[in-house]
């Protein structure tokens, strides 16, 4: 008996430790293994402590452990699978975390989370990235079915990464009185951003016009000529479109007496120089002029007449610009002073380059200077009658010419072969520059001094200037014949002669004198009178000291003390 009730309390005691001992195993698996062992032992030492069988109580007690023991082994099993099934789940959220859903796939039969329908999440989509030639990044779409997804994915397109929020912007154009000349209607008021800055930029196109003096392959266009037959076509449907003349009076001869012209807004009016102003010329396009004087400035201006606006401006530190000019073929700009060195502006690179002093040479001014119209020789004043002949590629001296007296102007003739030099002798040099020899020297008469020079564009004629204000007017070939009488003296100025120049087509003369106000006059060439009504009682010229025409003539510009540059629109030509 006794042994037998030892055996029922034993087993009763094992019963109520169990759940303590489940308890303890989750927390470590190694004392869960011990604990196993344990176990174990107890099992086979039960079962030798009770060789006898109980009655019915203790038999469904022992049914019911085994049981337990069956379950507890149950769970054993599935416990690393369910851990496993859990690490993988927590993988997931923390690469859904990351990287989005992308990577978080949908199991369908396992749910984590409640399902929401009314959610924006996508219910599903579709994996491109393993085909070719299509995106590489899946394109969700919302409101679809699996069923139609073959036909609706294809079709439609991909939506905007953004939203640009200027394109929604709308501007009403009719609040501010200066976007109210914007309205194409009268009572337009409110236009989209978009077309908001389209007409803008039209408004702009439109105050300024394209500048084509950079295009150094630009041709003109004339009418009548061209260059292919397809232009020959259409040149007569061309003349009947538009109401021009069809007499130009470009080509008619300009009568003498009364010159028509205007007077312009100034040149440089949206920014005047600070001193003097000793440079004016316009680029071949007639589109471009650059402005220079002694504030150390070199100022280029779009000639249109109406607002000129500046377009760039360059300080010359160390150097006040006695001169400044284009060289004929437009690419660059000779700037120089008195200095041993010039600077040359180089158009289409934007640079500035410094050269000089001259190898050999101890010239310390090279204020004066003329340019060959083939735009290959710059010929600088030195000193002692010496002509300095300088390379306007390489910029080095490739020569010099040597005069009686000093050389006080330079002038080239038949496109840059020949060169006219004058000075302290009163005669006038012609030198072939190609032989570098002297071919002619005659007498400028009644000169004592000669100190300006100018030719026509053909070399057909050329004017000399002196000290007294007379000025003789030459046909080039019959002064180098043997004819030193001049076609006409012009007296008009009593002070020293500037400078001259003659006009693109020589009808028209222009001569100024620095120490006189107003001291400029304008010659009828032809007639070889001066016009009567310039430059009139109600402008004044101040002291003019440069000027220049426009390649077309329409334009005449005159650069004075005052440090501003007048413009004139001259009516007879029809271009700038």
């Amino acid at each position: 008996m006794n042994s037998r009730r030892t055996a029922t309390c034993l087993s009763r005691l094992g019963a109520a430790i169990s759940p303590v001992k489940m308890s303890l195993i989750s927390q470590n698996p190694l004392q869960k293994r011990r604990l196993e062992r344990s176990e174990a032992d107890d099992d086979s030492d039960e079962g030798l402590g009770s060789p006898v069988a109980v009655g019915d109580e203790d038999g469904n007690e022992t049914k019911s452990e085994k049981n337990r023991k069956k379950e507890k082994k149950r769970k054993k099993a599935k416990a690393p699978e369910a851990k496993e099934n859990k690490e993988r789940e927590e993988m997931k959220k923390l690469e859904s975390s990351l990287f989005g859903a992308l990577y978080a796939l949908p199991q369908f039969g396992t749910e984590v989370e409640a399902a929401d329908p009314d959610r924006d999440a996508p219910s599903f989509f579709v994996d491109r990235s393993a085909g070719d030639g299509e995106d590489d990044l899946p394109a969700y779409e919302e409101g679809l079915s699996s069923e139609d997804e073959g036909d609706n994915m294809v079709g439609r397109e991909r939506r905007p990464a953004w939203v640009d929020e200027e394109e929604m912007t709308e501007v009403d154009i009719s609040k501010v009185a200066r976007l109210r000349k914007l309205r194409k209607e009268v009572d337009e008021r409110v236009i989209s951003g978009r077309e908001y800055e389209a007409r803008l930029r039209g408004q702009h196109a439109k105050l300024n016009p394209f500048t084509g003096w950079a295009d150094m392959n630009r041709k003109a266009h004339f009418p009548g000529f061209s260059d292919n037959e397809s232009d020959e076509e259409g040149g007569v449907d061309d003349i009947l479109r538009n109401n021009d003349e069809l007499v130009v009076k470009d080509n008619a001869k300009l009568l003498p007496g009364m010159l028509g012209f205007s007077r312009l807004i100034d040149a440089n009016a949206q920014e005047p120089s600070n001193g003097p102003i000793n440079s004016v010329q316009f680029h071949r396009n007639g589109q471009l002029m650059l402005v220079a004087g002694l504030d150390k400035h070199l100022r280029f201006f779009q000639i249109d007449g109406k607002r000129n606006p500046k377009i760039q401006s360059m300080f010359i530190e160390d150097c006040p610009v006695h001169k400044a000019a284009f060289l004929p073929d437009g690419s660059e700009v000779i700037l120089s002073g008195r200095r041993k060195f010039f600077y040359s502006f180089d158009l289409v690179n934007a640079t500035v380059s410094k050269i000089g002093p001259l190898t050999g040479r101890e010239e310390k001014s090279l204020e004066h200077f003329e340019i060959s119209p083939d735009s290959k020789t710059i010929a600088f004043i030195g000193n002692e009658g010496y002509i300095l002949l300088i390379s306007s590629k390489t910029k080095q001296l490739i020569g010099t010419l040597k005069m009686n007296g000093n050389v006080r102007s330079l002038a080239f003739a038949d496109g840059g072969n020949q060169l006219l030099s004058s000075g302290g002798d009163g005669h006038v040099y012609h030198w072939d520059l190609r032989t570098r020899k002297c071919i002619h020297k005659g007498t400028d008469e009644g000169s004592l001094a000669g100190i300006s020079l100018c030719t026509s564009h053909n070399s057909s004629l050329f004017a000399t200037g002196s000290t007294s204000g007379i000025v003789n007017v030459y046909k080039r070939d019959d002064f180098l014949g043997g004819k030193r009488k001049p076609l006409k003296t012009i007296e008009n100025l009593t002070t020293e002669i500037g400078e001259m120049k003659f006009n693109h087509d020589a009808q028209v003369l222009a001569i100024s004198s620095r120490k006189e106000r107003n001291g400029m006059r304008l010659v009828h060439v032809p007639s070889l009178t001066v016009f009567q009504n310039w430059p009139g009682p109600r402008f004044s010229l101040h002291y003019p000291r440069c000027l220049d025409f426009s390649p077309g003539s329409g334009f005449l510009s005159v650069g004075h003390a005052g440090g501003k540059v007048l413009l004139y629109k001259l009516h007879h030509y029809q271009h700038a």
